[in-house]
């Protein structure tokens, strides 16, 4: 292992830590969220359409199912009984989650994909579709694990791992949903974010910027299907085992920084046993797929995974609602914000709560 101060290397340790964590909505009764948010009004606590209840004999297309995460949910989703395409990069994970999901299971199909090629997602949803007909859930699930702070950051290292990790959910969006939503047989998109998603930490503002920005492209979503049989969920892992720390391997050449840097070099092999020791303890990625499969059949927005990282989302929180002024705003003006504003969260925040307390 690399010599270093103390400081330094639980830094890194954090990093690759923060790394392993990532290893619907229509209405059926409704309000004028303005109206109700301007005289004060309590959002009612609603039923919403559940496009994927039952998921058997539907299709899932999976980016990123070959291995981690994504394996997880793919087992998870065949053994529910839906017909399952997943996306890969390496071969050798590919033949390893054909193995797992069994060689003779008819209801599986891999095909290989970049995820920040556009005409080749065209092209892979269009394979998926006549393999096993129209899409139901699109599960966003590829990334990197890029290890690289904000303030040390090239432009090939935003470049690498904004496009895949913001820009893959992007290509996914743009050319799946509209497929989805023209069958109308109920779809679900599913985008696989991360703790790091909600408080930031590690020292990877990278990984965390992109991870952030996909709650908040889904949140959108999210009110954006309200109306339609489509669902939207946001997860957000906490330790998963997964192969994500082997990204740095996989670097394209062309976002390979001409200056070498440590934290954008491949892991020694002691840093890497370090660190896949660390993951061992992650939660099975089978198990997270579950989470995810039942998320989906409730249309949860939010589906999280560790307990354990309560705390830190609550003090981010606060921290937010400590820092507006103190000093009301005028009523014009207020009213006008929560007439703009929406109340996907309270209604959510009800629902979730009233599911907890029965």
């Amino acid at each position: 292992m690399r010599k270093e101060s103390n400081g330094a290397s639980r830094r890194e340790f954090l990093g690759v830590g923060t790394l392993a964590m990532a290893a619907g909505p229509a209405a059926i009764m409704s309000m004028d969220s303005g109206a109700a948010r301007a005289s004060g009004a309590k959002p009612a606590v609603m039923k919403i359409q559940t496009p994927l209840a039952d998921v058997k004999g539907k299709v899932a297309f999976i980016t990123g199912g070959s291995s981690g995460i994504g394996l997880g949910m793919a087992r998870a989703f065949s053994a529910a009984g839906m017909k399952v395409v997943f996306t890969y990069r390496r071969e050798d994970h590919r033949d390893e989650a054909l193995k797992l999901l069994g060689t003779d299971n008819a209801g599986i199909h891999a095909i290989k994909l970049d995820v920040t090629d556009r005409d080749g997602f065209a092209r892979a949803a269009d394979e998926a579709e006549k393999m096993f007909g129209k899409v139901h859930l699109l599960a966003n699930n590829a990334g990197v694990g890029i290890r690289v702070g904000t303030g040390e950051a090239s432009f090939k290292d935003w470049d690498w791992g904004l496009g895949v990790n913001l820009g893959g959910v992007i290509n996914g969006i743009t050319t799946l949903l509209p497929r989805m939503r023209a069958h109308g047989e109920g779809a679900h998109v599913i985008v696989t974010s991360s703790s790091a998603g909600l408080v930031a930490g590690g020292r990877i503002g990278i990984y965390v910027t992109s991870k952030f920005a996909i709650v908040g492209m889904m949140e959108s979503l999210r009110e954006e299907m309200e109306g339609e049989n489509v669902g939207v969920s946001i997860f957000c892992p906490g330790f998963v085992q997964s192969n994500l720390i082997e990204s740095e391997k996989f670097r394209p050449a062309e976002y390979v920084n001409e200056v070498p840097k440590a934290s954008s070099a491949a892991m020694s092999a002691q840093d890497e046993a370090l660190a896949r020791k660390f993951m061992s303890i992650g939660m099975d990625a089978v198990v997270a797929g579950n989470h995810v499969l039942d998320g989906v059949r409730r249309n949860d927005l939010y589906i999280f995974t560790h307990q354990e990282f309560e705390q830190p989302t609550r003090e981010r929180m606060e921290a937010l609602l400590a820092s507006f002024p103190a000093e009301k705003a005028p009523r014009g003006r207020s009213e006008a914000a929560r007439r703009f504003m929406t109340d996907l969260y309270a209604r959510e925040r009800d629902r979730r709560l009233a599911t907890r307390k029965a």
